[in-house]
């Protein structure tokens, strides 16, 4: 029987069926060494087919071929791969100015990897509420920074978000609901950006734990700890045209796998955009003559925050970093 992958736990999946019932499945242990590089071969959004046994034990026999994935390098194993989900519309990346910090390479990274796997990707800056107006300016920034690239931006305080009033942008809450009516969403972030918070706001109940902030350190902890998907249809504040969001835990980097080193600029707009009018069509964009982007950064035209991020993937492409 065919039914989509809901829930995660790194043991068993959840599995939504077609005639609406869940079931709870496992892997075969060679299921894991088919040809598949990835510390969890089967992710929340994967549509499979599942065998029921009379024993009362389900195993998921078959993955369909994905239409998409995000994807990054596992931080247990370094040759290996880690997806984050599959079969989405788009990722909303949740990021914090402060409380903690976002920094822009994370951004960038994950940008960079949706690129390549062509995924929309939305950029939530959360905990407006708790910013400074330095920060508030940093903040604006960077959401000028990022919608001149091409990348929407919102800027939220999820805490708030059922009792804000209306502020310069508007009602976050019908905001929010717009970019997700529909679609089938990926949460993801830094841990402690706030996702659990947001979540449990969309849906007008506690749907996962949320955490405190180290005081120590201004860092998340991880509160979320498996990848679960949630229906849009079950917010009390009804969404039209339904859609789901993909809860995952929260990352703290970012590392990319199977970029060729000739490949990277193309995953940063700004930068491919540049490269068109480099002396060389094979500029690697760090010291050879000609080079258009680095007239673009000395003219301010691409930012070196972008350029750094660049620099750190290509740094990615080299296998003797990870041995």
């Amino acid at each position: 029987m065919r039914g989509l992958v809901i829930k995660s736990t790194g043991s068993s999946y959840i599995v939504r069926m077609d005639d609406g019932s869940n079931a709870e499945c496992r892997i075969k242990g060679n299921f894991r060494i088919r040809g598949i590089r990835s510390t969890n071969p089967v992710a929340v959004g994967d549509f499979v087919q599942v065998q029921f046994l009379p024993d009362g034990t389900n195993w998921i026999t078959e993955i369909e071929d994905r239409r998409n994935y995000i994807i990054r390098r596992s931080t247990n194993l370094s040759k290996e791969s880690h997806i984050l989900a599959a079969n989405i519309d788009q990722v909303a990346l949740i990021v914090t100015v402060n409380h903690p910090v976002t920094s822009t390479t994370f951004i960038d990274r994950f940008l960079a990897t949706c690129e390549a796997y062509r995924v929309r990707a939305i950029l939530i800056f959360n905990k407006i509420d708790l910013l400074t107006e330095e920060e508030l300016v940093h903040l604006a920034d960077l959401r000028a920074l990022y919608e001149s690239i091409g990348y929407p931006t919102l800027a939220i305080s999820a805490k708030d978000l059922n009792s804000e009033a209306i502020h310069a942008e508007g009602n976050t809450r019908e905001a929010i609901n717009a970019l997700l009516a529909g679609q089938t969403t990926l949460l993801s972030g830094n841990s402690g950006v706030g996702k659990s918070t947001l979540l449990n706001a969309l849906f007008g109940r506690e749907m996962t734990r949320t955490g405190k902030i180290s005081d120590a350190h201004d860092k998340g902890m991880h509160t979320t700890t498996f990848s679960e998907m949630y229906f849009l249809e079950q917010i009390t504040n009804h969404i039209s045209n339904a859609g789901a969001l993909i809860d995952t835990p929260g990352i703290k980097g970012f590392g990319t796998i199977d970029f060729q080193k000739e490949e990277v600029s193309h995953y940063f707009r700004d930068i491919f955009a540049a490269s068109r009018d480099c002396r060389f069509g094979n500029c690697t964009h760090t010291n050879e003559p000609g080079c258009a982007v680095q007239e673009k950064i000395i003219t301010g035209d691409i930012a070196i925050s972008r350029y750094e991020s660049y620099l750190s993937m290509l740094g990615d492409c080299s296998e003797s970093k990870y041995r």
